[in-house]
């Protein structure tokens, strides 16, 4: 069995959507259109080449069930395939290069993680995130020291959006955590 081709965030979000509930081309462009979702896509144009590409490669597979009136619609389901991936995915550890490219990715894993692999997993995601974050801040911070003194303000302000984006990032993470753990100690 060949593993599946790069799969682009677009397919994630479509995987994870029909792991909550199966749905048609049109339901999930509903969702992409109606929800901060829509940075994905909500494009007819984007979505069903997402689809068909996941159905190609036996991620999901897609019926045809009777509509309202005569309608027939596609209603695509993730296959046992297409969770293992999606799986797969949700739980690979966090890497600096997803950080540096910006959280959109992670944040995408993470609403997914509880859903499909359950809360423990969700935890381990923000310990790997948590970890990667505090060595990334420290760094940044450490650049930020040594920034030219001639540097333009706009230069420093905008390098210090980026050190603080990070560093929120990192106190979400930390709050995320004391939220899963306040769970457990409610539930013993």
């Amino acid at each position: 069995m060949s593993s599946p081709k790069q799969i682009p965030a677009l397919g994630y979000a479509l995987l994870g959507l029909l792991h909550g509930k199966p749905a048609s081309g049109y339901d999930l462009r509903k969702v992409f259109s109606s929800t901060s979702m829509k940075s994905y896509s909500d494009s007819p144009g984007a979505i069903y080449p997402a689809l068909g590409r996941l159905q190609k490669q036996e991620l999901i597979r897609g019926t045809i069930e009777e509509g309202a009136g005569m309608r027939r619609r596609q209603v695509f389901r993730v296959t046992a395939k297409g969770l293992a991936e999606l799986k797969k995915w949700i739980a690979r550890p966090v890497t600096r290069d997803e950080i540096v490219r910006g959280p959109q990715e992670f944040i995408l894993r993470f609403a997914f993680s509880e859903m499909v692999v359950g809360s423990a997993a969700a935890i381990e995601l923000l310990h790997s995130l948590e970890g990667v974050l505090q060595e990334y801040v420290t760094s940044l911070n450490e650049e930020l020291k040594a920034l030219p003194a001639m540097m333009p303000a706009s230069g420093r302000l905008a390098f210090e959006c980026g050190v603080r984006g990070n560093q929120s990032l990192l106190e979400w993470t930390r709050n995320a955590l004391t939220t899963y753990e306040g769970k457990k100690g409610g539930r013993s």
